[in-house]
């Protein structure tokens, strides 16, 4: 039993291998080449070199296997993670004050679509820029196969990554083997590299360097990308997996192909042009480009995952309008493939890659999403210690100054990234908030106006059952946010058909700020009247909603449907922008937009088209 269990946390490690650390496992591709690059300066010796190992070591130390892994990685929200569950968790903490957390935590969220734009685009460009190194002739070719493999990439995501993704974890198994044995290759040469184990290097290099210092933490960051993964992608493997395959297989490698690296720059001041494709013997460079490329894939693959992930959060959280999510497995309720994020982010990475060119270019962009998310994931992990976990003051606050005491100089240091590229990935994140929150407020706007314009349910349903009007045979269905007031679809229904069916179902279904809802508490049958029912329907922010699912647990608890007669009936509201206090009048026409283009509730909940009725509502907002 005890080896069967050994075996079985085995393969999750791999396979947490392949899908978490690819982002962060892809870094010493360009992390060292930037830090080295012309635009600082920084001269290839022994102080310098030393120093800026010193600083990129001691920051995975410090931000990933302290910081995530020892600390974050604990906020789980009954085993989920990422930003927007954090956010969830720290507002579910605070109360009714948690506008300032929501906002937080929203744009932290957009500072990860700001980041996915970049990720694709930095890794697939870096890996195929090795062919440079075999020879210079190759080089007009490297933005158009990049182009090439972005494109066939984003094709795939159609038909999920059940198949391929076996593949990730034995692959990144490889990749991580073969960062460990260049390093060694290249320590060989130079062991006195190992010296910037020690952290005084590192404060030496900024206290002699100081401007220069500050600016160079903003391309050390790179090595800290992805970093935010091993907190999103807690769901699918639990934090255990996470952290044996940090601790006793990544670490390891990323420190000595790092060091590795400096040795080789130290031997050739020419490789800082490109340190990790210079560490690699000739006969290697080919097959390292292979790798390296696929090794970027996987990279790509699963913060586009975790970007569908993050969309299918945000609209059962209620902050994205609602949009096409497809299942691409029957197993796993993970996979998930969103249609409009995948074009639009194929889009925006192919004209992201034919903006700036080159990795390097790009890196001058990368960066300040990932630090500033790093700063809201430290403000709200602390909230959950101090409210949730009954932390002391005592030790959460010294806890939040030494966070911020690193995730600070980082974001500042990228901060100055801004003309250099870096506006592009915060304006995504800008507008990614804009949109987060103007639909979040939006809709409670036209929740606030329907209920102005709502009959009270009680006194309605007694007056129906006591001067009812014709009855028809079946059962009506009708689709509501409320639990007070009389749904307008019930209301014209009445006006123009003048019936009522027989038996009237109001039902409402309610997304929870959890991942998932039990089986059993998915649904409440509360009966109202004789011919009036309540079904309330439950689901987490990770689950699809579906009609037909609350149906058949209706059965199971003795309400029965037969759907032939069964009609739904919905609410298509067609919102009129005035200047009744609200949102701002762009804002305003920001959500009809986003009103008029969202998924229509017939598909999104998954009901039988041909049953539905929708029934027009003017509102002005």
């Amino acid at each position: 039993m005890q080896a069967h269990n050994k075996q079985a946390m085995a393969g999750i490690t791999l396979a947490a291998l392949g899908v978490v650390y690819g982002d962060i496992g892809t870094s010493p591709l360009y992390t060292l080449k930037e830090c080295f690059s012309p635009h600082l300066g920084l001269l290839p010796n022994e102080a310098n070199v030393l120093g800026i190992l010193s600083l990129i070591v001691w920051g995975l130390i410090l931000v990933v296997s302290l910081k995530y892994l020892s600390f974050v990685l604990r906020a789980d929200n009954r085993g989920e993670g990422g930003i927007l569950t954090l956010m969830a968790l720290a507002r579910r903490a605070v109360g009714s004050k948690g506008w300032l957390l929501a906002a937080l935590g929203l744009m932290g969220g957009g500072f990860f679509y700001g980041e996915v734009v970049i990720t694709p685009a930095v890794s697939v460009l870096s890996a195929l820029e090795g062919l440079e190194v075999i020879t210079p002739s190759f080089k007009p070719y490297v933005l158009p196969i990049a182009i090439a493999v972005l494109v066939g990439l984003f094709v795939i995501q159609k038909h999920g990554t059940a198949s391929v993704g076996k593949l990730f974890g034995p692959v990144m198994m490889l990749w991580f083997g073969a960062l460990a044995a260049l390093g060694v290759h290249g320590i060989m040469g130079n062991p006195a590299v190992l010296s910037a184990l020690n952290p005084a290097w590192g404060m030496t290099f900024m206290l002699e360097h100081q401007a220069v210092g500050f600016l160079a933490l903003g391309s050390v960051v790179l090595a800290l990308t992805g970093a935010e993964a091993l907190y999103a992608d807690m769901g699918h493997f639990g934090p255990k997996p996470i952290r044996l395959a940090w601790f006793f297989y990544v670490l390891p490698a990323l420190m000595l192909n790092y060091f590795g690296q400096g040795a080789e720059i130290l031997a050739d001041p020419a490789a800082r042009a490109n340190p990790f494709f210079h560490l690699a013997p000739q006969w290697a460079l080919m097959p390292m480009v292979i790798l390296s490329t696929a090794a970027t894939v996987i990279a790509s693959q699963a913060v586009i995952s975790g970007v569908f992930s993050l969309t299918r959060q945000a609209v059962q959280l209620g902050y994205l309008p609602r949009m096409e999510i497809t299942h691409t497995s029957d197993k796993e309720i993970g996979q998930i493939y969103i249609p409009l994020v995948n074009w639009g982010l194929l889009f925006a990475v192919i004209a992201v890659v034919i903006m700036f060119q080159t990795s390097s270019a790009l890196a001058g962009a990368y960066g300040i999403a990932v630090t500033g998310t790093m700063v809201i994931t430290s403000i709200l992990a602390c909230t959950v210690a101090l409210k949730q976990w009954k932390w002391p003051v005592w030790v959460v606050a010294p806890l939040l100054v030494a966070l911020l005491c690193v995730d600070i100089p980082l974001f500042a240091a990228n901060v100055v990234k801004i003309f250099a590229g870096g506006w592009l990935p915060l304006l995504i994140g800008v507008i990614a908030f804009i949109m987060m929150s103007t639909w979040r407020q939006g809709r409670k706007l036209l929740m606030s106006r329907l209920n102005e314009m709502a009959i009270p349910l009680d006194g309605f349903i007694e007056n129906m059952e006591s001067y009812s009007p014709d009855r028809v045979q079946g059962t009506a269905v009708f689709l509501t946010n409320s639990t007070h007031g009389v749904p307008h679809a019930l209301l014209h229904n009445l006006k123009h058909n003048k019936v009522l069916h027989e038996r009237i179902v109001l039902m409402t279904i309610r997304s929870e700020e959890v991942p998932y809802i039990e089986t059993e508490k998915r649904i409440e049958i509360e009966r109202l009247s004789n011919s009036f029912w309540r079904v309330m329907a439950y689901y987490g922010f990770k689950e699809t909603p579906s009609v037909q699912e609350v149906l058949d647990l209706c059965e199971t608890q003795g309400m029965q449907f037969e759907l032939m007669d069964t009609s739904f009936f919905l609410s298509r509201e067609t919102l009129i922008q005035t200047d009744r206090d609200g949102l701002a009048p762009w804002r305003e026409k920001l959500f009809v937009w986003m009103s008029r283009n969202a998924l229509r509730a017939t598909d999104f909940f998954q009901i039988p088209s041909n049953r539905v009725v929708e029934m027009g509502a003017q509102v002005e907002l």
